[in-house]
């Protein structure tokens, strides 16, 4: 795994959930499958999670006809506070990042700090970009009341 911390990006966000509903949301197939890489524009999904320390994790996103394939491993697992995982599109680099992911209660809802390592030179907005996406899915998603 590569870890650069020059190279990291950083994201924090404020959520209208409960700690262990935000946390939950990252583990739970189900939940996970409805807004982790995944797209308004996709055509079909598949998420495998192994929700444990060393358990693995892959996503498949279709879109376009293509397969996006998103894999990684769990590398600590503290519910629901911070969870830490190794994060790879092997299609595009056969680097491994790691993402962290600190959760805080806040009043009644919660701040997730995210922080991804070894992303690249160059690769830091199209990230950021993404993850915000992502976020704002995960908000809809809690909004809706699953999760």
């Amino acid at each position: 795994m590569t870890s650069q911390a020059e190279d990291a990006v950083r994201l924090t966000r404020k959520f209208n959930a409960s700690p262990q509903r935000l946390f939950d949301a990252w583990l739970d197939p189900d939940l996970a499958g409805k807004w982790l890489f995944t797209s308004a524009s996709s055509e079909s999904h598949s998420t495998l999670i192994d929700a444990r320390p060393g358990g693995a994790w892959a996503i498949t996103d279709r879109r376009e006809g293509v397969d996006y394939t998103a894999v990684g491993q769990y590398l600590e697992i503290d519910p629901p506070r911070r969870l830490v995982f190794s994060f790879g599109m092997r299609q595009f680099s056969p680097i491994l990042t790691s993402v962290i992911v600190e959760i805080a209660p806040d009043g009644e809802g919660s701040v997730l700090t995210l922080t991804q390592d070894g992303v690249g030179a160059g690769a830091e907005s199209a990230t950021k970009d993404g993850w915000l996406k992502m976020f704002e899915a995960l908000e809809a998603l809690l909004a809706r009341g699953e999760g």
